[in-house]
């Protein structure tokens, strides 16, 4: 069975870091790209970023997160990272990870299995 369970999430102030986790298991996690996205409170799901299967994998990022997060991956752990730095106000969000390859205008089907969801909260 496959499952993703996500842990790191928290309350910090702007311009702080955080580092989410997402230990997979159930399916070949090495072979798989992995996807971040995310929902803010009132709003849709948001994609962040996906990084391409392998050990150093081809990494994307949602515009406004360029340059401030980092997705990575160890693939002898099965496990994916986000980590985020110079956090902003506009951060906060319940953060999930998925299996696949996504995008902005291609966000992961309401069937797709993703983590259980990490609430980050950036706030003075």
């Amino acid at each position: 069975e496959m499952q993703l369970a996500e842990s790191g999430g928290g309350l910090v102030q702007p311009g702080e870091s955080l580092r989410l986790s997402c230990a997979a298991s159930g399916f070949t996690f090495s072979t798989n790209p992995m996807t971040w996205v995310r929902q803010a409170p009132g709003k849709g799901l948001e994609w962040v970023s996906t990084i391409s299967p392998g050990g150093t994998g081809s990494a994307y990022y949602l515009d406004s997160v360029k340059g401030r997060f980092t997705i990575s991956r160890d693939n002898a752990k099965n496990t994916l990272y986000l980590q985020m730095n110079d956090l902003k106000t506009e951060d906060t969000a319940v953060y999930y990870c998925t299996a696949g390859a996504y995008s902005k205008n291609y966000l992961p089907p309401s069937h797709v299995l993703m983590s259980q969801g990490t609430q980050v909260t950036v706030s003075s």
